[in-house]
């Protein structure tokens, strides 16, 4: 927490916790109390008091699972445009649910009344949010991608051990009946060993526009609260809201939107614990021109002891339009994730899939439930003050996380080729070369003209697993993206 805020946290805590022997402890920032001594403050009828902070989409995404979680009770609403806090406050009071409303989160933060957050806001705004609230005494539920940087992710674990908070991140597919069926059967060897996991999001994207200059911030919204951690840049896109995902100061692309849920989900079905030690990255953005900076269109490839490969494809049939250009499945599936293994496959995603042999016949059907008992997961958590009963414990969300931010960087790193020279640098990785060779197919298909708008491919970075800082060829370039140059005050400290 930046030296103001932290400051701020701290006088009007103190009146909270006096008389409990507390006191001195948080001031020194003591990591050993035991829990027994953070425990909540009780609410009426021993509810878990949740503010939610973010009002757009996936707010009320939220607001409306949380309603549905007995022994949860949402009494703060949080934004810093304030022209979407007041439908969702009257939605609340007309089930006879009053909340509190800030603008500034750390006002939030400061509420004695709140026992947790949740928090479905801008990626940027996700490590620092998620350490304001540790340092307040709050458990988190925090969207994915969990950290905009592997930096940032270590320090979210750091707090959440530091004071003793439950910290889960929202990859809910972890709580899919179906999705935990399905793993359990691969990993017992019902279809043989996995050989390499292909996930995919063939999701249409449209163009975002183009300006000519700054554009106005709406006047309901605090624009330096907006950006926190981002620099002060005027605004250079048609939509402030929601397009952020698309620029590198506030975004993680794509591949940190929907890759955050189907890279997890690779990773978790298969028991892949750690950060990948290499990563590649190649796509480019096509099929019109606007302000957005992250790729439409992009492959990343991660070196494990069975690979991963993800591909995005969000080229839009037509402009205006919800279909998707030509190339739209991989093996039945439009986003989600396929299994490979000796004698057959998995492919499905939220709410299951099923399993195949070889030949594409049916084997087994795992029906789920799209993880809607995620929420209830943190719930039990929170009550049980056991971070190992979280099924997506912070851990598990940095490691995740990690998993866009190298390929990003990778991508960030490259350089425009022809489709020859990518083939050349790709070399003998034959699950790259037929996937780079289907991507292409889908660019011509869609009449891309890739000498007009050439693609970029960055280069392979390796990843030391201890350090979780880059090393080798590229290293100096690519741990410029390890630690971002915060802005104050919203400020992630080296000691957090």
């Amino acid at each position: 927490m930046s030296k103001i805020a932290r400051r701020s946290f701290l006088k009007k805590s103190m009146a909270t916790v006096a008389g409990t022997g507390l006191g001195s402890a948080l001031l020194t920032g003591c990591s050993n109390l035991p829990a027994s001594s953070w425990s909540r403050v009780k609410g009426a009828n021993d509810d878990i008091r949740i503010g939610i902070a973010g009002m757009r989409k996936q707010g009320i995404v939220h607001i409306d699972q949380y309603s549905k979680v007995s022994g949860v009770r949402i009494v703060a609403l949080c934004d810093c445009d304030t022209q979407f806090i007041g439908a969702q406050v009257d939605r609340l009071k007309s089930a006879n649910i009053e909340v509190e409303t800030y603008v500034d989160i750390r006002k939030m933060l400061d509420d004695p009344n709140i026992d947790a957050v949740s928090l479905p806001i801008p990626d940027h705004w996700h490590a620092l949010a998620a350490i304001w609230a540790c340092q307040a005494g709050k458990d988190v539920y925090v969207e994915k991608p969990m950290a905009y940087s592997i930096w940032e992710g270590r320090k979210m674990v750091e707090a959440a051990r530091k004071y003793q908070r439950i910290v889960a991140a929202g990859s809910q597919e972890r709580s899919d009946t179906g999705l935990i069926a399905a793993a359990e059967s691969i990993k017992n060897g019902d279809l043989g060993k996995v050989k390499y996991m292909h996930a995919i999001s063939y999701s249409p994207r449209q163009s975002i526009g183009k300006v000519n200059g700054p554009q106005i911030i709406p006047a309901t919204c605090d624009y330096n609260l907006f950006q926190g951690p981002a620099p002060m840049e005027p605004l250079m896109r048609t939509s402030l809201h929601y397009d952020w995902h698309w620029y590198w100061p506030t975004g993680t692309g794509e591949i940190g939107n929907l890759g955050g849920h189907v890279l997890d989900d690779c990773r978790w079905m298969t028991g892949l614990d750690k950060v990948p030690q290499k990563a590649i990255s190649l796509g480019g953005r096509w099929g019109y021109v606007d302000d957005g900076q992250t790729p439409n269109t992009q492959i990343s490839y991660y070196e494990y002891p069975t690979p991963i490969i993800y591909e995005i494809r969000g080229i839009p049939q037509q402009m205006g339009m919800r279909g998707m250009g030509q190339g739209q499945r991989y093996k039945g599936i439009n986003f989600g994730l396929v299994i490979q293994c000796e004698e057959g496959y998995f492919a499905g995603g939220r709410g299951g899939g099923w399993t195949y042999d070889n030949q594409g016949n049916r084997i087994k059907q795992f029906p789920g439930d799209s993880g809607g008992g995620h929420m209830a997961n943190f719930r039990d958590a929170v009550r049980s003050r056991k971070y190992t009963d979280l099924k997506a414990d912070v851990l598990e969300g940095h490691i995740s996380a990690a998993m866009p931010f190298m390929a990003n960087v990778s991508y960030r790193l490259g350089r425009q080729e022809t489709p020859e020279k990518i083939k050349e640098i790709i070399g003998d990785n034959e699950l790259l070369q037929e996937s780079f060779s289907r991507m292409i197919q889908y660019l011509e298909e869609n009449k891309i003209n890739i000498e007009q708008s050439p693609i970029t491919i960055g280069p392979v970075l390796t990843m030391d697993l201890q350090k979780e800082q880059f090393t080798g060829e590229y290293s100096d370039m690519a741990n410029i993206f390890v630690k971002r140059d915060f802005r104050e005050p919203f400020v992630i400290p080296d000691n957090v």
